[in-house]
C-alpha cells in the first residue's frame, strides 16, 4: 500500500540551491557544493573568534583545508566570524566569482578573494552592537545564496537568510552540522531559537530538514509558522534524517515491501539523549521540561525514546506514527508491547493521525496477531495508533491528564496533514510544563 511505502521512505529529502535575489526577485538554481561535501564532526566548542581567524588565515596560506577549517570554526564561535575590528565572510565553493552583500553594506554585492574553492572577505570596523538581526548572501552573477555554514538564518520572502548576529526579538535558526555518534552517519541540527532570553522547554524533533525549510518536501511543517500560534515559548531541536532513516527510526527489525530492515533504533536513541541533548543543554539550557516528536517511522522512534529513558522526558508526540512496526512481515515486539510491560511514568502522550478505518469502519487484525497493521483499509496508521491509546487508557493512562489523541479523519500521510495539526502537540507540551 502506497501509506506503508510513505511511512517508511518518507521524509528523506534534503535541499540545497539558491535563494532570490532581494532586489530583482530572480530564482537561481545551482546548488552549493560545500553542503553536499561538509565531513562530520565531533561536536565540541571553544566559541572563541579569535581562534577561528587563525583557522581562516591558515585555510588563505594554504597551511590547512576547508574540510578541518569549517567544521572546526561552526563548532565553535561560528560563520561569519566575528572579531573586535571587523567580520570574515568565508564561502567554501568551487567555481564561480563570489561577493558578499547585506544590510551592513546595503546589499551592494562586495567582492571575495579567491583561495582555491574557498572564497574570503574581511570588513572591518562593523559595530556588531549595530548589527544585531541584520542579514547577508552571497552573490554569484545573479545567484544569491545564503550560507549554508551560518550559524545563525532564518526565512523570508526570497528564501533563506544568513544573519551576522542572530537577533533578539524575533525567532531565528541555528545550525549545528556534521553531528555524529554509536556509528551512525552524521547529520546537522537545526534549533529554533525564540525571541528573548532562556532557558526554554525543549522539544527534539525527528526528520529536522523538513521542519522549518518552507520548500521542503510536501511544503513541509513551516514548525514557525505553528509555533507562532502557541501559547508560550519553547526551543526546538530539529534532527536530520539520513539515509539510513528506516534502520534509525525503528527499535526491532522487520520485513516490507521485500525489504528486510535492522532495526537501529536503540543507537538513534542514544545519540539523542546522550550527544545531541548534552550539547543542548550546555548551549542553550532547558527548564528541565523536555519532550521529543516526531511523524511516521519518527513517531514510532520518538516512543522508543521516551520509553528507553523512563523519567528523562515529560512528553511524546507521535503523528501518524508507524506502530505496526515489528508485525508487517515478523513478529517482533510493537511499541505497544514495549508500553504496555514497562510504561515509562510522569509522562504525557500525544498520538494522532489521519485517514479512517476504511468504508466498513472496522480495524481488522486479519492475521490474528493481535494488531491491525494489516487492515487493507485502514489508511495513515489509524488502526495502530488507535489500538495503542486504547491500550494505554485502559492501562493507567488518563484521557485529556497523561493521554491524548486526535484524529484528523482522511487526512494524508504528508508533512502538509502535519503542518496542519502540529499546534495541538506544540501546545500540550508547554502546557504540561
Amino acid at each position: 500500500m502506497l501509506w506503508v511505502f510513505l511511512a517508511l521512505v518518507g521524509c528523506d529529502v534534503t535541499k540545497g540551491g539558491g535563494e532570490p535575489d532581494p532586489a530583482e526577485g530572480t530564482v537561481p538554481t545551482s546548488q552549493i557544493s560545500s553542503t553536499q561535501s561538509k565531513p562530520p564532526t565531533v561536536p565540541g566548542t571553544t566559541g572563541d573568534p579569535d581562534a577561528d581567524v587563525q583557522l581562516v588565515e591558515g585555510l588563505i596560506a594554504g597551511d590547512l583545508d576547508a574540510a578541518t577549517v569549517f567544521p572546526s570554526v561552526a563548532w565553535s564561535s561560528g560563520f561569519p566570524i566575528a572579531s573586535d575590528d571587523g567580520v570574515w565572510f568565508v564561502h567554501w565553493y568551487e567555481g564561480g566569482d563570489w561577493s558578499v552583500a547585506g544590510d551592513f553594506n546595503g546589499w551592494e554585492p562586495q567582492p571575495m578573494e579567491s583561495h582555491g574553492d574557498v572564497w574570503t572577505v574581511f570588513v572591518p570596523d562593523l559595530d556588531l552592537s549595530e548589527l544585531t538581526g541584520t542579514g547577508y548572501k552571497f552573490v554569484n552573477g545573479s545567484e544569491w545564496v545564503a550560507d549554508p555554514w551560518s550559524r545563525a538564518y532564518t526565512y523570508d520572502d526570497n528564501g533563506q537568510l544568513s544573519y551576522l548576529v542572530a537577533p533578539s526579538d524575533t525567532w531565528h535558526l541555528e545550525r549545528w552540522p556534521g553531528v555524529e555518534g554509536e556509528g551512525l552517519a552524521p547529520r546537522d541540527l537545526r534549533v529554533y531559537v525564540p525571541a528573548g532570553e532562556g532557558p526554554w522547554p525543549v522539544l527534539y524533533a525527528h526528520d529536522g530538514q523538513n521542519l522549518f525549510d518552507p520548500v521542503s518536501i510536501w511544503g513541509g511543517w513551516r514548525m514557525q509558522d505553528a509555533l507562532a500560534q502557541v501559547d508560550g515559548d519553547m526551543l526546538v531541536v530539529g534532527i536530520d534524517n539520513t539515509v539510513d532513516r528506516m534502520s534509525e527510526y525503528t527499535h526491532v527489525d522487520d520485513s516490507v515491501l521485500g525489504y528486510d530492515i535492522v532495526g537501529e533504533g536503540d543507537a538513534y536513541a542514544a545519540l539523542v539523549h546522550d550527544t545531541v541533548r548534552p550539547h543542548i543543554e550546555s548551549t542553550y539550557g532547558s527548564t528541565g521540561h523536555d519532550g521529543v516528536m516526531g511523524s511516521s517511522l519518527g513517531g514510532l522512534i520518538s516512543l522508543h525514546i521516551a520509553w528507553a529513558y523512563p523519567g528523562e522526558y515529560d512528553f511524546v508526540a507521535s503523528l501518524s506514527g508507524t506502530l505496526g512496526w515489528g508485525r508487517f512481515e515478523r513478529s517482533e515486539v510493537t511499541m505497544e508491547e514495549q508500553w504496555l510491560a514497562s510504561p515509562p511514568a510522569d509522562i504525557r502522550v500525544y498520538v494522532d493521525s489521519g485517514g479512517s478505518a476504511g468504508p466498513d469502519g472496522a480495524c481488522l487484525d486479519l492475521d490474528g496477531d493481535g494488531f491491525p497493521e494489516d487492515d487493507p483499509d485502514s489508511s495513515d496508521n489509524f488502526c495502530e495508533s488507535r489500538q495503542f491509546v486504547d491500550a494505554l487508557a485502559a492501562n493507567g493512562f488518563v484521557w485529556e491528564d497523561t493521554l491524548f489523541h486526535w484524529h484528523d479523519p482522511d487526512a494524508p500521510h504528508a508533512e502538509n496533514a502535519w503542518a496542519a495539526r502540529v499546534d495541538l502537540p506544540l501546545q500540550l507540551f508547554v502546557d504540561g510544563q
